[in-house]
């Protein structure tokens, strides 16, 4: 087996038989609410997803092009790095607009809904999402994911500011 196919996978989540790329979306959610809950500081958290998606990022423009070429596709649904990258984006930006002193249940409310935002936007993929799948090689499986981080923090953090004002 190749190193790209076991990096790529997500160290084998997208290897699950069911919605491998919902799998791959969970590293990040669950470090994000464990950290959140232990009152690390936002830009901890922060700094914990950034290097999540610098790290997933770069796995998967390095890894995709070899393991679309063994599995004769473009995006293999056995490729969730891209997804690791996507939803760590998603927290990034939503750190930054945490309250302190969150409970357990809102921690947990919290990573459910980015969690959640994010797999819309990432398996609706509006525009302009769509689109970046054109891109070459890994970057198209990759840039789609990162825009719909963005977009799921975006509404993500509408949330959270209209439950903190609420």
């Amino acid at each position: 087996m190749s190193w790209k196919r076991w990096i790529a996978s997500c160290f084998g989540l997208g290897w699950l038989p069911i919605a491998p790329g919902t799998w791959g979306s969970l590293p990040p959610v669950v470090v994000f609410a464990v950290l959140a809950h232990l009152d690390v500081p936002a830009a901890v958290i922060a700094a914990v997803m950034a290097a999540f998606v610098v790290v997933a990022s770069v796995a998967c423009v390095a890894c995709v092009p070899t393991v679309a070429a063994l599995a004769g596709r473009t995006d293999p649904g056995e490729v969730v790095i891209d997804e690791v990258a996507g939803q760590a984006l998603t927290f990034l930006i939503a750190a930054w607009f945490l309250a302190a002193d969150l409970s357990l249940k809102q921690c947990c409310v919290v990573a459910a809904i980015g969690f959640l935002l994010f797999r819309a936007f990432d398996i609706t993929k509006p525009w302009p999402i769509r689109k970046l799948e054109a891109l070459p090689e890994g970057w198209g499986v990759l840039a789609d994911d990162l825009l719909a981080g963005v977009f799921a923090a975006i509404v993500l953090c509408v949330c959270i500011r209209l439950w903190v004002t609420a």
